[in-house]
């Protein structure tokens, strides 16, 4: 038996052939950059709700914000920046996202992480107070409150 060699069609031309390949790929381009544009904007939406429920809240505190309101958003804001760093990382080439921006995003993940860290430590350490004076123990360390006569004085 005979191996089949493929013949091309009449008409083909092969440098044709690479030059609409080469403009294809060229057209498409703009296309995969403007889906990675796309679809960092809907992280960027996401993260900027996130940041503005926060100030919501630093107005409430008078530009203070409260650990136990804060931390469930802060860890909100966490998640939706390690989710796009994670998208930029792994399409860093094909996006062409420049290794400056990925510092910097990578730094304010680590911020917005140590941010969050310290809100929700202040919120435990809060929620635990709360509980202790909801059972009567007051303050850490604190002595405890001296029993009063039941009965007649």
């Amino acid at each position: 038996m005979m191996a089949m060699i493929p013949t091309p069609r009449a008409g083909w031309n092969p440098v044709l052939a690479t030059l609409v390949a080469a403009g294809l790929m060229t057209a498409a381009a703009p296309a995969f950059a403007q889906s990675c544009n796309d679809d960092i904007a809907k992280f960027q939406e996401r993260r900027q709700a996130q940041i503005g429920a926060l100030n919501n809240l630093s107005k409430q505190g008078k530009g203070k914000l409260d650990p136990i309101a804060a931390c469930p958003r802060l860890r909100n804001l966490v998640a939706i920046e390690n989710q796009m760093f994670e998208y930029m990382t792994k399409n860093q080439s094909w996006c062409s996202i420049p290794d400056d921006v990925m510092g910097q995003v990578k730094d304010g993940k680590g911020k917005s992480a140590n941010l969050a860290a310290q809100a929700c430590k202040a919120a435990a350490m809060a929620r635990k107070m709360q509980q202790q004076a909801r059972e009567g123990g007051g303050a850490p360390g604190a002595p405890a409150a001296p029993k009063l006569p039941s009965g007649p004085l």
